[in-house]
């Protein structure tokens, strides 16, 4: 079958709801992604931030595989060896008490949301203009973007939006019923936008006075993405509930939300059949070291500070681009154009971008990615550019 024959008939076999890149992904390694015909990508989508340690890294392969052999399936209900061993692992980096496993970001928001409302018996909720928390009907909710909320109305109610990185317009509208903010550290797909130094503690010091919880977004900027393990650890601050997701089990399916020692579920009352498997939790275990030995976070650090420098040396270079950005290996270039069509020509030049918005290049590359490759991605983009 050809490429173009076996990604319509993918097409026609699925629901419409996602646009496919003119190529068939067949295997990845490390930093690059693999076509059916042997052609070489370097990958700076990393499965929307899902492969931080790269593509197959041999340490979680390795685990995934032993736990293959031994149990694949086992629900909550029942203690497991490997489940307690990816709970330790999670209370060593995350300064919270309690965890609920599940399967992607938008179950912990979902979670979230859940337990927030359990516990403070208020049912609102405050996020941010451009935030991106999921697209299950709870999580989507929150998100900003119409075109992702608007078709599936009415959705979860009360919801207030308040600009991103303005503290005091948090504090004006939280009111008797507000249960939760809701808060990416850094949004995503909002652009790649990070707030004022301040902002994270004024909303922190707003929700101590006012008896709301603090939720934050790790979904994207957890496990080593901005050169932190948590972006909130930039802005010296700690949530009531933490969300997250992608790189917490080195590519494979998983999430998990986590929450202050006075914060749990009544009992019966959470539950996913198939949150805290055992695969996922060994591809955790093994991912989470991985990090750790392998100081990612210091790479993160180095090599995000070196391209984002590549990029501002491009901006000033190129005329369609207003602005190069970010934090870690967590970048953007906006533009003044639509990216749509410079995205598909990278693609060709075999470079895998995101967007973050109409106008904004996304670069989530697996931190373990060299100079030597962030070089050659700012070559082809130089070349792309106008």
């Amino acid at each position: 079958m050809s490429v173009e024959n076996l990604i319509q008939t993918e097409i026609n076999l699925e629901m419409g709801a996602y646009v496919k890149r003119p190529f068939v992904a067949s295997r990845g390694e490390g930093v690059f992604l693999y076509d059916t015909e042997g052609n070489k990508y370097i990958d700076c989508v990393a499965g929307h931030g899902t492969a931080n340690l790269g593509h197959c890294h041999p340490k979680v392969v390795e685990a995934v595989s032993q736990q293959l052999k031994k149990l694949i399936s086992c629900p909550e209900v029942f203690a497991s060896d490997i489940r307690l061993k990816a709970l330790e692992k999670l209370i060593e980096i995350v300064p919270l008490q309690h965890f609920f496993l599940c399967n992607s970001g938008t179950e912990a928001i979902e979670g979230a949301m859940k337990l927030a409302r359990t516990t403070t018996k208020k049912t609102g909720f405050i996020a941010a203009m451009n935030a991106f928390h999921g697209r299950t009907m709870g999580a989507v909710s929150l998100t900003y973007n119409p075109k992702y909320r608007e078709p599936y109305n009415p959705l979860i109610e009360p919801v207030k939006r308040v600009r991103f990185g303005d503290s005091e317009q948090i504090r004006q509208n939280i009111d008797e019923n507000t249960a939760a903010v809701f808060l990416e550290c850094i949004q995503g797909e909002g652009g790649v936008r990070t707030p004022p130094t301040n902002y994270l503690k004024e909303v922190r010091e707003t929700c101590n006075e006012k008896d709301v919880l603090l939720v934050i977004d790790e979904v994207q900027t957890g496990f080593g993405r901005t050169g932190k393990m948590f972006a909130y650890e930039y802005f010296g601050i700690k949530p009531d509930i933490q969300c997250m997701a992608k790189s917490i089990a080195g590519g494979l399916a998983m999430g998990a939300f986590a929450s202050r020692d006075d914060l749990i579920f009544p009992t019966l009352t959470h539950g996913s059949t198939f949150g805290g498997n055992p695969i996922a939790c060994a591809g955790a275990v093994a991912a989470i070291s991985a990090i750790k030995e392998e100081k990612m976070l210091e790479r993160a650090t180095e090599n995000g500070t070196y391209f984002l420098q590549k990029l501002k040396e491009l901006e000033k270079k190129k005329a369609q681009i207003r602005e190069a950005r970010g934090l870690g290996l967590m970048l953007a270039l906006e533009l003044k154009v639509p990216v749509k069509d410079i995205i598909t020509k990278l693609v060709e030049k075999r470079v895998l971008v995101l967007p973050g918005g109409m106008q904004v290049l996304r670069f989530l590359p697996p931190l373990i990615i060299e100079k030597e490759q962030i070089d050659e991605v700012v070559v082809i983009l130089d070349e792309v550019l106008e």
